[in-house]
């Protein structure tokens, strides 16, 4: 067994199966969404890190969301940018495992990042008087800390776990990336384990949440009927509606890839849904919380305001 584990050194990712030419234009078209993505959440990173204005809770965990986005992105874009432009699709046992431990632990923390933001909400709407005292500083950096340490601590036991199994052929990964449902399908061991642990982490981290996001929203919602002032029912609905888009879009797609059960008929469909995922995802919250965002607007013309005085 040690043999044959030892005989698979890299794994080849299938990918596109299309002529160099298509795979130049896929190459430049996303490069530039790759680097939208950058310019876009770095932008909303550095504005809520310099504007005083924007050091508030929501801010906060918002700026978590930005570099969430760029690091995701990030640890897969640019392998897959990288076999584009060379036409070679291999990547060796190590750098897959960490692909694998990246990806898991980055939208694990981006779905808590998530529930805390609409826990945030729920408090600001819910319990106005004492939501300076509920959501000081310290708690925001325990939960912070609390996403991004249950985040990578679930994705790691993943990576050990399938690093306990022998590969000892096929080498082909039906896949974009070393995404870790693709890659337990080459593995010669049984894989129980791992796909029970695999639907353990989906509750935890996609149906819990979302369920606790979804009774958290009732209760904005009876809240927010509740206030008399116009103006003050349309703003707590603009500040919500926009985190629900993001919700809608983050958890549907992953609730998707990774709680229905696969088959070889919805494996091609996945891996687009996948990559669709891994390039959309990132942009969405840039574009929702800059452009139906007021303060965060704000933030950007007083900074074009400052470089036009200077």
């Amino acid at each position: 067994m040690e043999a044959n584990q030892s005989q698979i050194t890299e794994f080849i990712l299938v990918g596109f199966q299309l002529s160099e030419d298509l795979e130049l234009l896929l190459f430049g078209i996303f490069s530039l969404l790759y680097t939208f993505n950058l310019l876009a959440n770095g932008m909303i990173l550095g504005l809520i890190c310099f504007d005083p204005r924007l050091h508030s809770p929501m801010y906060f965990f918002l700026s978590h969301l930005a570099l969430i986005d760029i690091l995701y992105a990030s640890s897969n874009l640019p392998n897959l940018l990288a076999n584009l432009a060379k036409h070679k699709k291999t990547i060796s046992f190590v750098p897959c495992n960490l692909q694998m431990l990246l990806i898991f632990s980055f939208g694990s923390v981006e779905c808590l990042i998530l529930l805390a933001m609409s826990y945030d909400r729920y408090v600001a709407i819910c319990h106005p008087l004492q939501y300076t005292v509920i959501m000081n500083w310290r708690v925001c950096s325990i939960l912070a800390v609390a996403c991004w340490v249950c985040g990578f601590a679930l994705a790691l036991v993943q990576v050990i776990l399938l690093l306990r199994l022998p590969f000892c052929g096929p080498q082909k990964v039906n896949h974009f990336f070393c995404e870790i449902r693709s890659v337990l399908k080459l593995a010669c061991g049984d894989i129980w384990i791992n796909e029970m642990f695999l639907f353990a982490d989906g509750v935890l981290i996609l149906v819990g949440p979302l369920a606790l996001m979804l009774v958290s929203y009732m209760c904005i919602l009876w809240a927010i009927l509740k206030i008399r002032s116009k103006e003050g029912r349309k703003k707590a609905f603009s500040t919500c509606s926009s985190h629900l888009c993001v919700v809608g879009f983050y958890f549907g797609l992953a609730m998707i890839v990774y709680m229905v059960p696969d088959n070889s008929q919805r494996e091609e469909h996945l891996k687009i849904l996948f990559l669709f995922y891994a390039l959309f995802n990132p942009l969405l919250n840039p574009l929702v919380y800059s452009v139906r965002n007021a303060q965060v607007k704000a933030a950007f013309h007083r900074v074009l305001q400052k470089k036009r005085t200077v």
